[in-house]
């Protein structure tokens, strides 16, 4: 076999992290904006993410929750008042402290001392502040009782290190918000979101995700219960790809979220929240990448099929345009995994071959050659970006099929690639979730700088707290390890806790993380 030439100049097993950066910049999904930690996404990255929003925005009316939206800025004293919420983001809040700039005399522009505002606001960081509010507002009585709502916003976070949709100042999300009489109705919701984005990321994004709770010191800041999904990225890191989180009563203690119950009396509230951000992207880029660029699956692709006609400036450059838009046509009426087949036809000028290595780079699903022979014979040259290589020979592997077979079996292969994604990416993280692991020290020659792929560990776990876990999170924090979640629905506890000795009473996720 000839060796295989490449799409891009970096390969994943040489350098992951500058790998992940070729992928964006050579898929056309971001660049960098020119202001620290911020991006532009171009039109195919968030295209992608408008798929994300479309099937989970779907996800999230039917469970009843309404869309609403909220302002931007927040006054201080909202956070304020939720000493241990404004702590875990103090250092990441962006403040705006002026209205007005004003010359300075030497060309340039100042705030002008005459426009600060009498309070401060902070540009959203998240919204539970600002929105229980609103609860507090809108919630009088049981009968107002579960509120839902959900928004799709951006927010803003000072990252001090920041790499393109895993981490930057500013990101877009949901956030929802609920609100509930009872404890045992707040941890349904809780539990609901999280399955909701278990089934999203697996069922639409094809990555396979472990849904399970989080270590007290992982909880979001206010929160009772923290639960999340993890994601195993291909060089083994683990990335959180959402969280759902049980607030108990202590927003509603700091916003006044009351109702009164049916016997008359006063109650505090309930309240949850729960979030995905474009996060997911950067996920679906580690996990499904290859060293030719990226591989999206097709519930998510913005073109499930790409049809590229070779023309030559010739009189037959017609009929391959007429030819090829029949296809597109006879594709675009038919349904796959569940929706209309959403095809593309390229006719912007450029040879077939630099285009078809445009969009392997950017992962189309199916990428479609169709050329005067092809057109003559009733054939076309189609070509899976999930099988890009024939094994045999190094060259693309191409399929000369038939036009109304393919026509026929296209929504079949559309759902075969998004299933041999998910498939390779579970066989994958199965394959590296490390258990039976007993000791510290078993823990860091398993973690050892040396070792490629070290994956997860799974391990016994006394979950303690207060000083005791404040030792266990340092202990990993030197070997650059974090507590991931307690699996849900995982495997009894069996043995002692490795980190403290004591009676093991579950068992908890161990990993380097994004």
């Amino acid at each position: 076999m000839s060796a295989i030439r490449h799409a891009l100049n970096t390969k994943r097993e040489d350098d992951f992290a500058a790998w992940y950066q070729e992928v964006i910049s050579a898929a056309d999904m971001a660049e960098e904006s020119g202001v620290r930690g911020c991006m532009v996404i171009k039109p195919w990255g968030y295209g992608i993410w408008e798929r994300i929003q479309r099937l989970m925005d779907d996800r999230i009316k039917a469970a009843g929750v309404q869309n609403c939206y909220f302002p931007i800025f927040i006054p201080l004293a909202n956070f304020e008042r939720e000493a241990e919420h404004v702590e875990g983001f103090a250092k990441e809040m962006a403040v705006v402290t002026h209205h007005r700039l004003i010359a300075d005399g030497k060309g340039g522009l100042i705030p002008d001392p005459e426009a600060k505002l009498e309070e401060p606001l902070v540009v959203r960081p998240t919204s539970e502040t600002i929105i229980g509010d609103a609860m507090a507002r809108w919630i009088q009585s049981w009968r107002d009782l579960p509120l839902l709502t959900n928004q799709w916003a951006n927010v803003v976070r000072w990252e001090m290190r920041t790499r393109m949709f895993l981490r930057t100042s500013e990101f877009l999300w949901q956030e929802g918000h609920t609100a509930h009489a009872t404890r045992e109705d707040a941890l349904e919701e809780t539990h609901r979101a999280l399955e909701m984005y278990r089934a999203c990321a697996e069922d639409d994004l094809a990555m396979p995700v472990i849904a399970g709770e989080k270590p007290e010191n992982e909880r979001f800041p206010g929160a009772d219960e923290t639960w999340s999904i993890e994601a195993m990225m291909q060089d083994g890191k683990a990335l959180q790809a959402g969280t759902s989180h049980y607030l108990g009563t202590n927003f509603a203690h700091a916003a006044g979220i009351k109702y009164q119950d049916k016997e008359g009396g006063e109650q505090f509230c309930h309240t949850t929240s729960w979030g995905v951000s474009t996060r997911l992207v950067g996920g679906i880029i580690m996990t499904h990448g290859d060293d030719d660029g990226l591989r999206v699956p097709p519930k998510i692709a913005p073109h499930q099929i790409v049809i590229l006609p070779m023309l030559r400036d010739k009189p037959e450059d017609g009929a391959v345009l007429a030819y090829c838009e029949e296809v597109r046509a006879a594709l675009a009426d038919q349904s796959a995994l569940g929706e209309p087949m959403r095809v593309l036809l390229d006719k912007t000028p450029g040879k077939a071959a630099g285009k078809r290595w445009d969009w392997v780079r950017k992962g189309a699903p199916i990428i479609v050659e169709v050329g005067p022979r092809d057109m003559e014979n009733g054939k076309l040259a189609v070509l899976r970006r999930d099988r890009l290589w024939n094994p045999d020979n190094g060259k693309p592997n191409f399929d000369f099929a038939d036009r109304d077979a393919f026509i026929g079996g296209a929504a079949d292969m559309l759902g075969e690639i998004q299933q041999a994604l998910f498939a390779e990416a579970r066989e994958r993280r199965d394959a590296n979730i490390t258990r039976g692991v007993t000791s510290m020290d078993e823990v860091a020659a398993h973690f050892a700088e040396d070792k490629r792929y070290p994956g997860w560990v799974e391990v016994e776990w006394s979950k303690p707290s207060g000083e005791t876990l404040d030792k266990v999170v340092e202990q990993l924090k030197a070997l650059k390890l974090t507590l991931r979640n307690v699996p849900r629905g995982g495997e009894a506890a069996s043995g002692t806790c490795i980190f403290t000795g004591e009676p093991a009473v579950e068992r908890v996720l161990v990993a380097r993380a994004y």
